[in-house]
């Protein structure tokens, strides 16, 4: 059953089958560092993510721009009020629609005083080089920042980072796609794709998780949120 937290206020070849099993191994070991660590709070699958709710305070965490920089972002020193999108990664169909849809609107929920901040499971160099050509095009010139967080440091404090199946990693290294230090390969993790609004005040105003990676908050909905977020 997929569930949905929705609330607001108001490889074919030899080689490359020797590819698959090196790079899951290592995977595995990576795993096995990190398993004992009582901070890594990653769901065991999708549906069993336990988000930050509406009223609670939003958390600090820290990732990576393009320029492999640390961005630290601070609930209690907002500015403005924030607005932020997880989604698994450039390699993900539904994801590259999803930010091509979401251009329709991102010019005006800024406009309204509003920050948009991308949450991507890629490592740094790869946040827009692994996006569909389409979709970097739709996104190169609108006014948000698509941030790292291949170390689920912020899918972790968000309470909405889960444990990639091995199907899921094997896929994307069968097809050649590049997830080298990305979450799937550090923590053997994912974010389940997310929108959590932040008012200037730290705490979240509005948050959509849905376990279903097909399904994502329309474009209309999020311009409605970042209305009430900026009244």
């Amino acid at each position: 059953m997929t569930h949905v937290f929705n609330n607001r206020i108001n490889i074919r070849s030899t080689i490359s089958v020797a590819l698959s099993a090196t790079m899951v191994l290592s995977l595995l070991c990576s795993l096995s560092i990190y398993a004992g660590h009582a901070e890594l709070q990653i769901a065991e699958t999708a549906h069993d993510v336990v988000p930050l709710q509406v009223g609670h305070n939003a958390p600090e965490f820290v990732a990576k721009s393009v320029d492999n920089k640390a961005f630290s972002f601070d609930p209690a020193n907002l500015d403005r009020p924030v607005v932020l999108v997880s989604f698994r990664g450039g390699w993900c169909p539904f994801c590259n629609m999803h930010l091509s849809e979401l251009r329709t609107v991102i010019p005006e929920i800024n406009a309204m005083g509003v920050d948009v901040l991308f949450l991507s499971g890629d490592r740094p160099d790869l946040l827009f080089r692994s996006l569909k050509r389409e979709t970097q095009e739709d996104v190169e010139d609108l006014d948000y920042q698509i941030l790292s967080d291949a170390e689920s440091n912020a899918g972790i404090a968000l309470g909405i980072a889960f444990k990639a199946s091995n199907r899921t990693i094997e896929g994307r290294i069968t097809k050649g796609q590049d997830i080298g230090n990305s979450s799937m390969m550090l923590h053997g993790a994912l974010s389940v794709p997310s929108v959590f609004a932040i008012d200037t005040d730290g705490v979240i105003a509005f948050a959509y998780v849905n376990a279903d990676y097909k399904v994502r908050l329309p474009a209309n909905e999020l311009l409605a949120v970042a209305k009430e977020l900026s009244e």
